[in-house]
């Protein structure tokens, strides 16, 4: 692992999310969160907002439900709420020096968060069977940590703003079919099982192996957090310029405004979810 490209107290993180039930489903079954907190104290984040690294930790999370009727909605809400009182507990570890223990956090944290949702969905008919993804990203001083499982998304751009990286790996057959260059991003759109999750917290899965990974960050740099509605009104092309030379008809609304936008005008068939947070 690198060490990080710039450590100054003075960096800032500015944050923008949104979400909206899309034009087909009755209820949102999405939901996001923004924290800051250290081994004291943890404060709840709006939707939009900035505040500098240093002394504090930031987490970012989306999750998107799954189960019908209001199973869905409450998997998610379920799932971001066990980061608030998990994450937390690390903090003095990340103090510490992270880069050697961040899988074993993420582990254990979504391990706890499916053990959760795979009780309720046991011992409660009305939501039998409910699922979440999950896709977080914890920034501590010159670092970005991130775990995930299923498929919403994490994107990163850099600061040089000529490409967009997806750093999580779609939990689906049609993820795989794509990483390994049998299908396109178009065909991977368009295919009938594209939302066949392989794995999910909660439901009937058995085993929990989040995918774990870190960034080292420097000013300049973007990171996108999503569920799957809003890719499947826009393509890794669009998001990229969307994000990083919107147009004068976009530059009023926020990036997460912007891109939902025009994800629910091209599709919107799906709960539609975007967090994004610049490095300043």
């Amino acid at each position: 692992m690198d060490h990080p490209r710039n450590l100054s107290s003075a960096q800032r993180l500015q944050w923008f999310g949104q979400t909206d039930r899309g034009h087909v489903r009755a209820n949102n079954e999405d939901s996001f969160l923004a924290l800051q907190f250290n081994a004291e104290e943890i404060y709840y984040l709006g939707k939009i907002g900035e505040a500098p690294t240093g002394s504090t930790d930031f987490v970012f999370a989306v999750s998107d439900g799954m189960g019908g009727a209001k199973a869905g909605e409450l998997a998610s809400r379920i799932t971001v709420d066990k980061i608030t009182h998990l994450l937390p507990r690390s903090f003095r570890q990340s103090a510490m020096g992270l880069e050697t223990g961040f899988e074993d956090v993420f582990t254990e944290l979504f391990d706890q968060v499916h053990r959760a949702l795979a009780f309720l969905g046991s011992s409660d008919e009305e939501v039998h069977g409910m699922q979440a993804t999950l896709s977080l990203c914890w920034f501590a001083p010159g670092w970005m940590y991130f775990g995930h499982i299923g498929d919403s998304r994490i994107y990163y751009l850099p600061a040089s703003g000529s490409e967009i990286k997806q750093l999580s790996h779609d939990d689906t057959y049609v993820g795989w079919l794509f990483r390994t260059g049998q299908i396109n991003e178009r065909e991977a759109r368009n295919h009938p099982q594209r939302s066949a999750l392989q794995k999910a917290l909660g439901g009937g899965n058995q085993f929990v192996d989040p995918q774990v990974g870190a960034v080292a960050y420097e000013p300049g740099d973007m990171f996108l957090l999503c569920t799957d509605g809003l890719v499947d009104g826009l393509f890794d092309s669009q998001l990229l310029e969307m994000l990083r030379r919107p147009d004068a008809r976009e530059i009023a609304a926020t990036p997460a405004q912007r891109l939902v936008s025009a994800s629910l005008e091209r599709s919107g068939r799906d709960n539609t979810t975007a967090l994004i947070i610049e490095v300043q």
